[in-house]
């Protein structure tokens, strides 16, 4: 075995500390709020005080940042599944969770031009489809 870890990861990643909220997929449970830690266009590292398990479906909300997509700032619903879960030096006890997006939704207030001439409508939703089918190790 290597001593060195290989970075599996097929997106930018970016330590970025913006607001969020994430609550369970189809759950009653109210949603918590937490903080990011850093964010790709794939995926979310967050610290929160609420209690996630591997495996659990979520969803997140935040205002993904223009350095990431290109694009003005604007909120996005990101539906995900946990893959990561542990504690963290923090002195109120937040753990930090990671999320592996599926799909997303984003929220426009109006049409945005593309390079190309293309108009994107106020809202786009998106399915990841390239990590929908992978298998995470345990």
């Amino acid at each position: 075995m290597s001593p060195f870890r290989r970075d599996r990861r097929l997106a930018g990643r970016y330590k970025m500390k913006t607001p969020l909220r994430v609550r369970l997929w189809k759950s009653a449970v109210p949603e918590c709020a937490g903080e990011s830690v850093n964010l790709s266009q794939r995926g979310i590292y967050f610290a929160t005080d609420s209690v996630l398990r591997k495996g659990e479906t979520v969803e997140v909300f935040f205002n993904m940042p223009e350095e990431i997509v290109g694009e003005p700032a604007s909120e996005w619903r990101c539906t995900g599944h946990v893959v990561r879960v542990e504690e963290i030096n923090s002195p109120d006890g937040k753990q930090g969770v990671g999320v592996q997006f599926d799909c997303y939704e984003v929220s426009r207030s109006k049409p945005v031009v593309a390079p190309n001439g293309d108009r994107i409508q106020p809202w786009k939703n998106e399915r990841l489809l390239s990590t929908t089918n992978w298998r995470h190790a345990s």
